[in-house]
């Protein structure tokens, strides 16, 4: 299996979690982006950075999922990098933030690249973070 980052993964670098789609639980993804990120060995700048970013595109996700949802988080891990894909079912006629909005900006500002797609009464983002050089 290839990941956005070009790399193999193998389905022990793939970490699944299903959560109601509430705020209250974002606290968990967050908590997962952060241990999965450490792992990678990111630096503490670089893990907050993506809690935030997760944060942001969850908050985007749970303003167009209906009532009683639940997001859907993959995180695939590799070498150097952590893609994070946050799904959720939408309400009929949603529509996901345009790319110039506030929210996008963060996104593409705390991550090496950010995209979203809605398919099929399901909306993706999509976010790939590469651990710095130097490392």
């Amino acid at each position: 299996m290839t990941q956005l980052t070009g790399q193999p993964t193998t389905d022990d670098d793939v970490v699944h979690l299903t959560v109601p789609a509430d705020g209250g639980y974002l606290g968990v993804l967050r908590t997962a982006t952060a241990g999965l990120a450490a792992r990678l060995q990111f630096a503490l700048d670089e893990i907050e950075d993506l809690r935030i970013a997760v944060d942001e595109a969850c908050a985007m996700l749970l303003a167009i999922a209906p009532r009683g949802a639940e997001l859907d988080c993959r995180f695939a891990v590799t070498e150097d990098a952590l893609t994070v894909e946050v799904t959720v079912p939408t309400v009929p006629g949603a529509r996901l933030p345009a790319e110039s909005s506030f929210a996008w900006k963060v996104l593409t500002a705390l991550t090496t690249s950010a995209s979203a797609s809605a398919v099929d009464g399901r909306a993706t983002i999509s976010l790939l973070t590469r651990r710095a050089s130097g490392w």
